[in-house]
């Protein structure tokens, strides 16, 4: 593992299966990228993967194994140590919600989600969707990624076919979660990692999930659970993804980021840029900020486990 004493054997086969995830994509190891405007540094991150939009300037990040959250400034170039979590927990897609000054984070391994107090740091609520993944075992859930709606804040899991819902009330705060179980092909977990990115649109009458193993995108019906996909893209090793109106950013593992103009009915999208970066080492997640995309590099590919010196967010145009 990095250097962290939380490390569990959990946590080792969460990150094998991390890398045979990114490992027939990743032809090569970039140097770490050294602190510059186009990189924002994560001080003492020992690993990394989401990412959250907060008010202004402010930006969200978390260590992905450790559970601590970041708050930096894309403006100034500076992030700092914002949450130190609980031992055990982990923090990998994160989403804000700004107008009640909350963070939704997916715990990932543990089947866990935690909702943070942005002005205190405290955490305000704690849930546990799933049974945690067995220590002497392969993983059987990973609450992947978050998004938030008028409904709620809705979680993926990349080993289960389901959605997660946290229904929050109109002070802003969250209730008790429920379980959405998906039907069509955004339902399958014949893969390593299967849902992972969520987006919503339609002011959250519909979903929009990224699918790892299968390279594609899918909408969701979020009151039925109905799913399909959206034709015309492929975008393997796909992971965390960012929608703006008709416009999608997918973020790969593959050291790319690949934007998709979707057609209004959502059944097609086309494939309009594919956005690279010497500095990208196994980009997870993003979101847009002033014309430019804010991208966190995880490092799968720097060993097994990973061995990255330093973790960061990379800018670049969308």
């Amino acid at each position: 593992m990095p250097t962290t004493t939380r490390g569990t054997t959990t946590h080792l086969r969460a990150v094998v299966l991390l890398t045979s995830l990114v490992g027939l994509t990743v032809t090569g190891t970039p140097s770490a990228a050294a602190a510059s405007p186009e990189v924002i540094v994560l001080p003492g991150a020992t690993s990394a993967e989401g990412i959250a939009a907060g008010e202004g300037d402010t930006f969200y990040a978390g260590d992905l194994f450790g559970g601590d959250i970041f708050r930096g400034d894309l403006g100034e170039g500076t992030a700092e140590r914002f949450i130190d979590a609980p031992e055990g927990r982990g923090a990998v897609g994160m989403f804000a919600d700004t107008r009640h000054d909350l963070l939704y984070v997916a715990g990932g391994f543990s089947g866990q989600a935690y909702v943070y107090d942005l002005e205190t740091g405290a955490t305000v609520a704690t849930y546990q969707f799933a049974p945690p993944s067995p220590p002497d075992a392969d993983p059987t859930t990973v609450v992947n990624d978050v998004t938030l709606t008028r409904a709620g804040a809705w979680f993926t899991d990349s080993l289960r076919g389901v959605l997660y819902l946290v229904p929050i009330d109109r002070h802003g705060r969250p209730g008790e979660f429920r379980t959405l179980t998906l039907r069509g092909p955004a339902a399958d977990t014949s893969g390593v990692f299967n849902l992972n990115g969520i987006a919503a649109v339609r002011h959250g009458g519909t979903l929009i999930v990224a699918h790892s193993a299968n390279g594609a995108l899918y909408t969701v019906d979020p009151t039925t659970g109905d799913s399909a996909r959206i034709s015309g893209v492929s975008v393997p090793d796909v992971d965390g993804i960012v929608v703006h109106g008709k416009r999608l950013w997918a973020v790969q593992n593959s050291n790319q980021v690949t934007e998709v103009r979707l057609s209004r009915d959502l059944t097609a999208g086309s494939i309009r840029e594919v956005i690279t970066s010497d500095l990208f080492q196994v980009p997870t997640t993003a979101i847009r900020h002033d014309g430019q995309l804010a991208v966190v590099n995880a490092k799968f590919d720097t060993g097994l486990p990973p061995t990255a010196d330093q973790y960061e967010v990379v800018l670049v145009d969308d």
